[in-house]
C-alpha cells in the first residue's frame, strides 16, 4: 500500500539517503533496521509528509502523495519521546488528534475508550500522564496514534527509552498488537532483537541504500554481505580465498575451512568472506595442533541463556565468537573447531 521509489536525500552537501526504495504491503509489519544515524528516522519523516525529499516519490495505493502535506494523509505517527501533554490526563492526550478533526463528543468517547482498551488501559482514562510508568507512557503514545484508525500507522524507535526488560515484554505486545490491527505498520529501531520481534519483514539501510530486505529468518540464514553478517551479529567474518570447489574450502589468515554456499558460482582463487557462526563446532583445550580449528586465548566468557559466550583472542588479533555449553576461565589456551562456515562472497 505504501510505496517509496528512489527516496534520496542530503543534509549539507554530504548524502543521507542514496536511492531508496521499498514497500509495505496491505496488513504487514515491515521494520526498517540499521545504525543510528543512517537515515531510518528521515525515511519515516518522508513517508509521513513532515520532511520533502530532494527526490524520489512517496506512493499511497498507487497514488502519488509526494507533496501531499502530512495531516491529510491519514497516517498514524509515534515517535520515542512520546510527546505527551503533561498537563492532560490519559484521555484527554488519547482524544487529541481526533479532536482536531472537530469530531462528535460521544463518537470521541467511544474511540478513546476502544484505542485505550486495545493498549490494556482501560480505566487510565482520569491518570494524569505524568504519573505513570514509561511502559504505560509508551502505551497512551501508541493509543493516541490508533485512535483516529489511521490507515498506516508509523512508529520511530518507539520503545527505545525503556530498559531492556521492559523492551522485551513490550516487544511481544506490540507483536500481537499489530497482527491483530491488520493494517500496514512502517517501523524503525536500531535494535536488532526488538525488529525480528515485531516485523514480519525486515529492511536493512545502511549507507543510504537498502542493503537486503526479508523475512528475519531469511536474513539469519542468509545474510547477502559481510556488513549484513557481522550488523546482525550471525559470528566471526573473515576475509578468504577459495581454495577448492568441491568440497568448498576456504583459506583465511587464521586457517582453511569448509564452507557452504548459498549462491552458486564460486570459484577457485575467488576472494570474499565466510562467516563462521558462534553455535556451530566444538571448543577443547590447547594442546597439539589445532588442525581445522583455531586457537586462541579466551579473553570473554559470558553466559547467555543456557549456553556461554566465549570470545577467543588468536595470535593474530582476530576475535572469534563461540558458543560452550560450560563456563570456561578467561586466559585459558582453547581451540574451536567451527562447524561449516557459510561463503557469502563479495
Amino acid at each position: 500500500m505504501l510505496e517509496l521509489i528512489d527516496i534520496r536525500k542530503s543534509y549539507e552537501g554530504k548524502p543521507l539517503l542514496a536511492g531508496v526504495s521499498l514497500r509495505v504491503d496491505r496488513g504487514e509489519t515491515l521494520c526498517l533496521l540499521g545504525p543510528s544515524g543512517g537515515g531510518k528516522s528521515t525515511l519515516l519523516r518522508i513517508a509521513a509528509g513532515l520532511e520533502q525529499p530532494d527526490s524520489g516519490r512517496v506512493l499511497w495505493n498507487g497514488s502519488d502523495i509526494t507533496q501531499m502535506p502530512a495531516h491529510r494523509r491519514g497516517f498514524g505517527l509515534m515517535f520515542q519521546d512520546y510527546a505527551l501533554f503533561p498537563h492532560l490526563n490519559v484521555a484527554e492526550n488519547v482524544a487529541f488528534g481526533l479532536r482536531m478533526q472537530h469530531l462528535p463528543e460521544d463518537r470521541i468517547r467511544r474511540e478513546t475508550g476502544e484505542a485505550l482498551a486495545r493498549v490494556e488501559l482501560a480505566g487510565f482514562e482520569r491518570r494524569r500522564v505524568t504519573d505513570l510508568s514509561g511502559g504505560e507512557q509508551q502505551r497512551v503514545a501508541l493509543a493516541r496514534a490508533l485512535a483516529p484508525r489511521p490507515s498506516l500507522l508509523m512508529l520511530d524507535e518507539p520503545l527505545g527509552a525503556l530498559d531492556r526488560a521492559l523492551r522485551e515484554q513490550l516487544t511481544g505486545q506490540l507483536h500481537r498488537l499489530l497482527r491483530e490491527l491488520d493494517i500496514p505498520s512502517l517501523y524503525v529501531t536500531h535494535d536488532q532483537e526488538e525488529a525480528f520481534g515485531v516485523a514480519q519483514r525486515v529492511a536493512l539501510l545502511h549507507a543510504g541504500r537498502i542493503v537486503q530486505s526479508g523475512r528475519p529468518e531469511e536474513l539469519i540464514a542468509r545474510p547477502a554481505s559481510a556488513w549484513t553478517a557481522s550488523f546482525l551479529g550471525l559470528g566471526t567474518v573473515l576475509r578468504g580465498t577459495v581454495k577448492s570447489v568441491r568440497p568448498l574450502r576456504i583459506r583465511t589468515a587464521l586457517g582453511e575451512f569448509e564452507a557452504a554456499a548459498d549462491r552458486p558460482g564460486p570459484v577457485k582463487g575467488e576472494a570474499g568472506w565466510i562467516l563462521l557462526r558462534p553455535g556451530g563446532g566444538r571448543l577443547r583445550r590447547g594442546g597439539g595442533k589445532a588442525m581445522d580449528g583455531v586457537r586462541g586465548v579466551v579473553a570473554e566468557s559470558i553466559r547467555r541463556g543456557e549456553a556461554y559466550r566465549i570470545r577467543l583472542r588468536t595470535t593474530s588479533g582476530v576475535d572469534i565468537l563461540c558458543l560452550h555449553n560450560h563456563p570456561v576461565d578467561e586466559g585459558e589456551d582453547r581451540i574451536w573447531t567451527p562447524d561449516r562456515g557459510i561463503w557469502i562472497g563479495d
